[in-house]
């Protein structure tokens, strides 16, 4: 069992950036790849970003590839996603997902979630 509580969100103007903070208790986080999802208001939850045990490999939703980069810190137990160029259509809800499979960008394919941090980009 792992708990996840993310931070970070915000309202921030087109064109700037955040930076989200998943962080784990419960079971080392090394245990289990990690994703980024995002839900809009009437909306699916879509995928945005994926990270490997070892975070030495990433997947990234072409809609945020070149602007989002997602990393982790075993030792903190903790998972990022940086957002830079952030632009109205990115509002949503984020989310951070913990699997046991090595990479996962299908929402069903993880076992854990966070509750959620608001991002609002205005125009």
């Amino acid at each position: 069992q792992v708990q996840l509580v993310e931070s970070g969100g915000g309202l921030v103007q087109a064109g700037g950036s955040l930076r989200l903070s998943c962080a784990a208790s419960g079971r080392t986080l090394s245990s289990y790849s990690m994703g980024w999802f995002r839900q809009a208001p009437g909306k699916e939850r879509d995928f945005v970003a994926a990270i490997t045990r070892s975070g030495t490999s990433t997947r990234y939703a072409s809609s945020v590839k070149g602007r989002f980069t997602m990393s982790r810190d075993n030792a903190k137990n903790t998972v990022y996603l940086q957002m830079n160029g952030l632009k109205p259509d990115d509002t949503a809800v984020y989310y951070c997902a913990a699997s046991r499979l090595f990479v996962a960008v299908t929402p069903t394919s993880y076992d854990y979630w966070g509750q959620g941090t608001q991002v609002t980009v205005s125009s």
